[in-house]
């Protein structure tokens, strides 16, 4: 049994906006009272719900590809030195398992969503999150390139399709479902892309990138999946996307979608020389459709290294840099690119995508359905959240840090006409509740009754950067496992998951697919529940039948 006695509590979930009041923990959950335990006085300091990271890269055979990658990041990061209470390893752009754990623990974050999973390396995944402590996982299997699927629907075979879907949602023990570069990575086997939504995917006589995409999110919706569509758009990265953008979201106005990294989708422009922000036609957009969510995916200055199923974007990036390329086919699934990147200041493209992930943030005027993420580690790592949250807290240093820009992006972005200043109350929307209920995770994002006892604890004090990166305790499963910037206490944490409904007899017609073109057996294929650390099945909203 705990008591938190009187901090400062911002619990958006349930209107609480710095309200002093105690929060009382007993057996993992919020309870109304508790009559004995350990108390913690909490005054001069805020309480939040623990965070939420909605959209991050963690783990699986791409994050090992990365690590192989960049040595020298390793050489230069801080080492976790093993102690009687955690486990060693190193920090950087890619922070091996464990520590991973004790960052995000570090923050104040308590849950995260792996964003891209081929089913194909599921099992892979599962392995290293459940070496990723005190924080609950759950993942996003990927499947607009699923060569199973697109051939049913080039077949018309929706139904079959559905069923399909939902038997992998189940075999990867996956919680949502990831579409990145819809058909793109498809052409990328024929050495092509998926540049506009109308065209024929390579190798198809009837599927293009938007059949995928309205396919994906009506499926996903029909299922009940608690989490939407999670959509990487199509021509990521390239000045002029914001159209491609746009018609996306035109795609799926009938359906749910959360899109992904939308920092990396808002560019004008027509080539480099030319490229320029179009956040406010994005976020005027965005603003009037409620049946979507984002997450900001924002870049900062500095060496990090990027991960992504998309494939096309990857080798462009690789030829645009001439640093280290590594690029893998994953059988009938998927793909996957690495390159090692360096975001600097005085480089135009690097500023204006500095500016435009602030924009959005900005611009975006419903915090609950834009989350605070940096595409860990595409933009740049995780644990450089609280820089963000200062540039968004401080506009006098936002304007500091503007002044440091290339002359010519000014006039190529908006940031320096934003006067929003963040509260904390938005603040813990953007990084605890909204991506909570993005991903539809009831007991998550709040200290309501019953809720889960995730808590963060913060010394109330000015500067943001400082306020957000040492949190005075962390309590994960009502366990105290952060105290005064030190982890305490190591804590297993929860594999969130769905099993949405599919017809037995989908397996019939699997099975015969894998002898003939899956180098792994079908029956070694899905993952098995005991893989998982103490599996957590969400439900889906609509009735098994």
């Amino acid at each position: 049994m705990l008591r938190i006695t009187g901090g400062k509590v911002y619990d958006p979930a349930n209107g609480v906006n710095g309200v002093i009041r105690d929060v009382c923990i007993q057996d993992g959950r919020i309870v109304a009272d508790v009559e004995a335990g350990r108390t913690i006085n909490a005054t001069g300091m805020v309480v939040f719900p623990g965070g939420v990271d909605v959209h991050t890269h963690v783990a699986g055979a791409a994050l090992n590809f990365a690590r192989a990658m960049i040595p020298e990041d390793h050489l230069h990061s801080e080492p976790f030195v093993r102690t009687a209470i955690r486990r060693g390893g190193i920090s950087g752009a890619t922070p091996t398992t464990y520590v991973t754990g004790y960052l995000y623990g570090g923050l104040g974050y308590t849950t995260v969503n792996e964003a891209a999973v081929p089913i194909l390396s599921a099992r892979h995944t599962h392995e290293e999150l459940r070496d990723t402590p005190i924080v609950d996982k759950s993942t996003c299997v990927l499947m607009a390139n699923n060569e199973i699927l697109l051939d049913q629907l080039e077949a018309g075979e929706t139904e079959r399709a559905r069923h399909f879907l939902a038997w992998c949602v189940g075999a990867a023990k996956a919680y949502g479902v990831k579409a990145v570069n819809p058909g793109g990575v498809t052409a990328w086997k024929w050495g092509k892309d998926a540049n506009t939504l109308y065209e024929l995917v390579p190798g198809y006589n009837k599927i293009t990138p938007a059949g995928i995409i309205q396919s994906l999110a009506r499926i996903v919706d029909d299922l009940g999946l608690p989490h939407p569509l999670h959509l990487h758009c199509n021509n990521l990265g390239v000045p002029g996307n914001y159209a491609t953008t746009l018609e996306t979201l035109k795609l799926v106005e009938s359906n749910r979608a959360h899109i992904a990294h939308i920092q990396y989708h808002a560019y004008g422009g027509n080539d480099w020389t030319t490229m320029r922000s179009e956040s406010t036609r994005i976020a005027d957009y965005f603003n009037a459709h409620p049946n979507l969510t984002a997450d900001a995916g924002a870049v900062l200055f500095g060496n990090t290294v990027t991960i992504t199923a998309d494939g096309p974007w990857q080798h462009l990036l690789y030829k645009l840099t001439g640093r280290k390329w590594g690029n893998i086919d994953v059988e009938n699934e998927t793909g996957c690119g690495v390159v090692p990147y360096v975001y600097k200041e005085k480089n135009l493209v690097n500023a204006i995508q500095w500016a435009v992930g602030l924009e959005m943030l900005l611009l975006i005027s419903d915090p609950w359905r834009m989350s605070l993420t940096t595409d860990h580690p595409n933009g740049a790592a995780f644990w450089r959240y609280p820089e963000i949250i200062e540039l968004l807290m401080n506009a006098d240093f936002r304007r500091e840090q503007i002044k440091k820009l290339p002359p010519k992006v000014l006039e190529r972005i908006i940031l320096p006409e934003l006067t929003r200043e963040y509260t904390l109350y938005e603040i813990a929307i953007i990084t605890s509740a909204g991506p909570a209920r993005s991903l539809g995770l009831r007991q998550k994002g709040h200290l309501g009754i019953g809720a889960d006892a995730d808590v963060a604890v913060f010394n109330d004090i000015k500067e943001a950067r400082k306020m957000f990166a040492y949190p005075r305790y962390v309590i994960k499963g009502g366990e105290v496992v952060i105290e005064e910037g030190e982890v305490r206490k190591t804590v297993e944490g929860h594999s969130l998951l769905t099993q949405p409904f599919h017809d037995p007899k989908i397996a019939d017609f699997i099975r015969p697919l894998f002898q003939q073109y899956y180098t792994m057996s079908f029956d070694n294929y899905p993952v098995e529940m005991e893989r998982l650390e103490h599996p957590d099945v969400q439900p889906c909203t609509q009735a098994n039948s």
